[in-house]
Order: C-alpha cells, then structure tokens, then sequence
C-alpha cells in the first residue's frame, strides 16, 4: 500500500512480512527495511503462540514512484537473509560449548532434576516449577524441535552471564544441561511471579511505598549488573520476579550482553516496546539503554518513542521528584539518564520523606502513569 504524506510530500509505504517466528526476527527486518534506505515510522508486530509471526512497517524514504521497484528491492533483501541461513554453520548436535575458568561446577545431571506442574510456555520453551535434589527450582527447558544455531547462542549467552552472578536482587542461578535435547536452565523458584502480573493484579495500581519498594529493588540489581559490565538489554516488568516475601529480583538474560571495553555496543535485539530509543534505530548503545520506557498497550509503539517524542503521562497525583525522576530516565539523550546508582539515591531519599510525612497522600496512587501515552 502506498498513500501520501501531504505534510512532507513523501510517498508512504505499508509493508507486510509473514513468516516462521524466530530470535532477532525483528532485528533483521529492521535492518533490511535500512538497508534500501527506508525510514521506519510505525511498527507493530505479532507472533502466535503455534511459531508464526506476522510484522507490519509503515516506512518513507523510497526515492521511487514505481512500488515494483520497491518490491524487487525488498525481495532481493530477503534472499540475501536465506541464503547465510543456508550457509550458517550447523549448530553442535552434542553439546553447547560455554567457556569455564574452571572456577564453578554448573553443570546438571538431568536424572537429579524433577519436573513437576508447567508454570508458562512460550514458542521457544517451557517454564516448570520443579526440584532439584531436593531443592524447589524453576526449570526452563527449550523446545527441542525449535532450537537452531541462534537459539543455541542465546542459551550459551545466558548461562555465560547468570552463572557468575550473585546479588539478592538478581535471581540465582543453580545451574544447567548443555547436551540436547534436554537445554535447560535451573533457578530458584520464585513464588511471588512476575511484577507485570502482581502489577495487573493490583489493576495497574501500586501505593508509593509498594512502588518504591519495587524500584529500588530493581535498581539494586541492575545497579550491580552494571558494575560488572552486564547490560541486559530486555528490562521489563514480566522479566522482574517477586520471591515469597515481595523481594523483586532481576531475571531472563536471554539477551543480555557484557558490555565491550569501548563502552558502546551496536543495536541488536531485546523486545521491542521496551527499547530504549537508541537500540530502535540500531545505533550504538550502552548501559543507559537499560533505562525502559514501560508502558502497557497492547501496539509495539516503540518507533513513536524514537520519532515522535511518545511517553507515558504522569498523573498529576504524583509524588513530585518521582514524576522528576522519571521524565529524567525518559531524556532522548542517553547521556542525560541517570545512572542506577544515582537512581537508588534518589528513590531512596523519596522514600525516607514519604515515611517522615506517614504515607504520602495515602489514598493516593502513583499507579497508572505506565498506561498512556502522550507527545512531548
């Protein structure tokens, strides 16, 4: 489809991609769409629950009146894409291989492991609750029927990263099974769930010492990834889970990075209504990019962060160096973001003034402001 874009006098093409869903599936159609000098406006995306995943791009840029052109050009950008996946090197049927130091033992017998009653599932994997020696663990194990070379190195990537990590507010890593076709990752079992259910629970309302409870308790940990130079990449409220006493620890480094010695690394993947605006458009990035932009709508409207200034509106109940502190965390310029570690500072100075003054506006919410959106 092509309409007219009277503000700029620009054509306007809406294209359409449907195919196997797959890991950095988006990373690649939005790299083929730069490829051929498209500007990507609008993007929404939607996979099924069977493996399929229909995208649709709304993009500029075409110097062209003729659309078969276009249409020449994006077809000849997909074969270049299936043909290095005919070429890719073939993924180790036997073992996925993990450097070791020879300083930890994580490595699982699946014999000691017991699988009791599924807890999630996804187009990649199952999540079970489960023991391990006697110990109640989260076990999430992969399709085997869906694991390829990129799937492999996701897996790899994960446990490189978890099986060094050690803070109370990053969930723990107990170990894993490298030898197909049992590719699990084993984890303490988090009784509380996932915030992003607690918070739909909660019907999108937190009371501030609950709120801030919450953040300082991901701040933490992600303060302590970022000292040791993890950038997680993926950071929202399904990834943060709750233990039985509400502690939130940080979780799913499927797509988690150690961050390279320049300090800045190119855009990739992670989901992308979540991204910070700088990994949208595949430019380079670093730790600020774990700064999200959390809101809950059901259209991936990550693109109308990047070019149209989208945020979520703050209610004007809001405790009012909160609602500061988020439009700080929301700056275009990674540059300008707070660090999480000043983040602590300040969410844990709001806090100690909302206990002085007893509960501020204790009927109030500082809920809801991860809802709507608005322009700046």
């Amino acid at each position: 489809m092509c309409v007219l874009d009277s503000k700029f006098f620009r054509p306007t093409h809406e294209i359409t991609f449907s195919t196997d869903d797959k890991p950095k599936l988006l990373s690649q159609l939005t790299s083929l769409l730069a490829d051929i000098g498209l500007n990507i406006q609008e993007a929404h995306a939607f996979s099924t629950v069977d493996g399929y995943s229909l995208d649709v791009f709304v993009v500029d840029g075409w110097p062209y009146e003729e659309t078969e052109q276009l249409r020449e050009a994006l077809v000849n950008e997909v074969y270049k894409i299936d043909d290095q996946e005919q070429f890719r090197i073939k993924y180790d049927t036997n073992h996925v291989a993990i450097p070791n130091d020879g300083t930890d033992v994580w490595e699982i017998d699946p014999k000691y492991l017991k699988f009791e009653n599924k807890v999630a599932s996804g187009s990649y994997g199952d999540l079970y609750k489960g023991t391990y020696c006697s110990q109640e663990v989260a076990i999430k194990i992969l399709k085997p029927e869906r694991v390829n070379s990129d799937l492999q190195k996701e897996f790899a990537q994960e446990v490189y990263i978890m099986r060094k990590v050690r803070h109370k507010n990053v969930v723990q890593f107990i170990g894993a099974c490298t030898k197909p076709p049992s590719l699990c990752i084993v984890t303490e079992f988090m009784y509380g769930g996932s915030v992003y259910d607690y918070l739909h629970k909660q019907r999108g309302v937190f009371k501030l010492p609950n709120l801030l409870k919450v953040a300082i308790d991901v701040s933490k940990g992600m303060d302590y990834l970022h000292q040791n130079n993890i950038i997680h990449r993926d950071l929202k409220a399904a990834n943060l889970l709750m233990d039985e006493n509400e502690v939130v620890k940080v979780a799913d480094f499927g797509v988690a990075r150690v961050k390279a010695q320049t300090g800045i690394m190119t855009a990739e993947t992670g989901t992308y209504r979540w991204m910070a605006p700088e990994v949208i458009e595949h430019k380079t990035y670093d730790h600020k990019a774990d700064i999200p932009y959390e809101y809950l709508t059901p259209l991936q409207a990550a693109v109308g962060v990047v070019q149209k200034g989208l945020r979520p509106t703050i209610p004007k109940n809001t405790q009012p160096k909160l609602a500061e502190l988020l439009e700080k965390c929301w700056q275009q310029d990674p540059a300008l973001r707070p660090d999480f570690s000043e983040i602590i500072e300040i969410l844990q100075q709001i806090a100690k003034e909302a206990g002085d003054y007893g509960e501020w506006r204790k009927e109030k919410s500082s809920g809801r402001f991860l809802s709507v959106l608005r322009r700046k």
